[in-house]
């Protein structure tokens, strides 16, 4: 029995998979309209993330059902106590993260999201999911954000926001991550900047694609 399998979290984390799944690009005309190539210019874009995933404030763009376990299990089996997440959404990856907070015995999960409406709709799922007292949602752009007060030692960074901003995110939390951190990127591949960043030798990272989608790295030292 975990906090992530049963009631009250469980049935919501389902919920709103099964939402979001109904949901599509075509949905959202300023997004559907695009050719592919200025979408993937727009999901690379160091300058113009605000205005692009503003247009996408009504969309829950969650990780994939695969991907939440395995933020879960990752948190659960390192013991994290403390946790960074870029890019909040409506809270479902944090929902999961959160849900291994409870497993470790507590913790904080400090978690950043620009868009305001998306960060009304996050607290309400944490707070029905009953982990909001674990939760400190930073309402701004991340690099502003997480420019202080962070954390003495961080055992666990999810990278799910802007994709561009992947590197800088890491160079802001980077001093705070113990030997033995995992940093998870969503999406990596369209940050090959980042990518170029944990792969090569002598980074500090020992770093492989898990899945199509996923990039795990570990923090050596």
């Amino acid at each position: 029995m975990t906090t992530l399998t049963t009631a009250p979290l469980a049935g919501l984390i389902g919920r709103l998979f099964d939402e979001a799944d109904k949901v599509t690009w075509a949905d959202n005309p300023a997004i559907a309209n695009l050719s592919q190539d200025d979408h993937a210019r727009l999901m690379q874009s160091k300058t113009e993330y605000l205005g692009f995933y503003g247009a996408l404030k009504d969309m829950p763009l969650p990780v994939s059902r695969e991907t939440g376990a395995l933020l879960y299990m990752l948190a659960r089996s390192s013991r994290a106590r403390s946790i960074v997440e870029f890019g909040t959404s409506f809270g479902i990856s944090t929902l999961h993260l959160a849900a291994a907070l409870r497993d470790n015995g507590g913790g904080t999960l400090i978690t950043s999201e620009f868009e305001p409406s998306k960060v009304v709709r996050a607290r309400e799922n944490l707070t029905a999911g009953g982990v909001m007292d674990l939760v400190e949602i930073r309402e701004g752009d991340a690099l502003k954000t997480f420019a202080t007060n962070l954390p003495e030692s961080i055992d666990l960074v999810l990278l799910d926001g802007a994709k561009a901003l992947y590197p800088e995110i890491l160079a802001l939390l980077e001093a705070r991550l113990r030997p033995g951190a995992l940093i998870i990127a969503d999406n990596a591949d369209y940050s090959p900047e980042y990518m170029a960043r944990v792969r090569s030798a002598g980074s500090g990272y020992l770093s492989v694609p898990f899945s199509d989608d996923v990039e795990l790295s570990m923090r050596l030292g």
